[in-house]
């Protein structure tokens, strides 16, 4: 709650919270748009740039969340210490670097430069997956959830941008494919740096304040609690499974006769079905719970699954990659908002970067072993280990339950 909502009675105290929640989705709209152009074209790029080893295709996409779980710690504490809108800005200008070095690196054919410098972009990402924690800094704690999904809410509109920006510039240096999609990936960075610069948060404390306030509990007694060890499991579940079929089926779908424009709106739509529904997910977990969510969340994507095995048609890859997206959207804001109930405001730095650090070590795992299960078992073999994961996920709720059965 701010000085201004606790000074003027009958004043709304979500009111500056609503406002970085506002700015923070638009910022998610241009600075997300860098993802699902790293994800979309990161393994058609590798396959450009590879000789006869295909199985490292979507090494790149793998170096990005590289990238976001070596930088999720740094880039938490690093806004500790400098306030979220200098940290934020910050991020963005890495990203920027990461996105100018990939379309070079294209342009010069270097495979293993351009690994790492998605590896850059996944750096200025780990700023980015910030947002929705920021967002949840300021106000009540019944916005919190819906400020959460506002910012997410944002990623609607990077699906459409991402893709859109990089089917309209991956020729921009012809006869060079794909430099172009990158290239301009920098702009949509530039204008989030202008959106982040009108944040306004509490100014950080000094180190010695810091140090003085720092009366949390140890990180490992908070990962000790059993409603944090279900949040990072759930969220993990959802994040990994994503991003291991997301990162296999533009590969699969070209592999079918399918184009790469075709295979990018696949993405797009994805990116849609990821973000879209959180417009209103934030009422649905205040209305039926989070872990329920969370658990609807599971289920869909073990529906896409379904569709995925049932044939590689267009329409069995862009509805699975629709159903992808909705489950992931459900089961990781769900557990996101798990997550925000098991620290206290001087703990948040350290548990949200070690949930980020957790996440993303996985989710960069899974994204190469998507390219090396596609190379070597194909895309049937995908989407069958979605079953035992989402199983996992399930249980653990089910434990949770258990344990704590009027757990909100």
């Amino acid at each position: 709650m701010t000085a201004d909502a606790i000074s003027q009675p009958g004043a709304d105290p979500n009111a500056s919270a609503k406002r970085n929640a506002l700015l923070l989705a638009a910022a998610q709209a241009f600075g997300g748009s860098a993802a699902p152009i790293a994800i979309a074209f990161g393994g058609l790029a590798g396959i450009y740039l590879l000789g006869e080893d295909k199985s490292l295709a979507t090494a790149p996409v793998t170096g990005y969340n590289i990238g976001v779980a070596l930088s999720a710690l740094p880039a938490a504490m690093l806004m500790a210490g400098i306030g979220r809108r200098k940290g934020f800005i910050a991020g963005m200008g890495v990203g920027m670097i990461g996105t100018l070095l990939a379309s070079w690196s294209i342009l010069q054919g270097n495979f293993w430069l351009f690994c790492f410098s998605l590896a850059l972009m996944g750096c200025g990402g780990a700023f980015t997956q910030q947002f929705r924690f920021a967002a949840a800094d300021q106000g009540t704690a019944e916005f919190k959830p819906k400020a959460i999904s506002w910012v997410l809410a944002g990623g609607v509109f990077a699906a459409v941008i991402g893709p859109q920006t990089a089917i309209y510039f991956r020729e921009f240096f012809a006869p060079v494919e794909f430099a172009g999609a990158y290239f301009a990936a920098a702009f949509l960075l530039f204008i989030a740096i202008i959106i982040l610069s009108q944040l306004r948060f509490d100014k950080p404390l000094s180190r010695a304040e810091r140090k003085a306030a720092d009366s949390g509990r140890p990180l490992s007694e908070i990962m000790a609690q059993p409603r944090f060890i279900v949040a990072v499991i759930c969220a993990v579940g959802a994040y990994a499974l994503m991003s291991f079929v997301m990162t296999g089926a533009p590969l699969a779908m070209v592999a079918c006769g399918f184009s790469a424009d075709t295979a990018t709106n696949g993405i797009m739509l994805h990116v849609i079905a990821m973000f879209g529904p959180s417009f209103f997910t934030g009422n649905l977990i205040a209305r039926y719970g989070k872990e329920r969510i969370v658990a609807i969340g599971m289920a869909i994507l073990a529906v896409c699954a379904v569709v995925a095995l049932m044939g590689i048609t267009l329409a069995n890859f862009w509805i699975a990659l629709v159903l992808l997206g909705l489950g992931w959207n459900f089961g990781f804001i769900g557990a996101t908002a798990m997550l925000t109930d098991t620290y206290r405001p001087e703990e948040k730095a350290k548990a949200q970067g070690a949930n980020d650090f957790i996440l993303f070590s996985t989710v960069a795992f899974a994204s190469l072993m998507s390219g090396k299960t596609l190379n070597a078992y194909g895309w049937e073999a995908i989407n069958w280990i979605v079953f035992p994961v989402v199983t996992l996920c399930l249980l653990s709720l089910l434990w949770l339950h258990l344990r704590t059965p009027r757990s909100a």
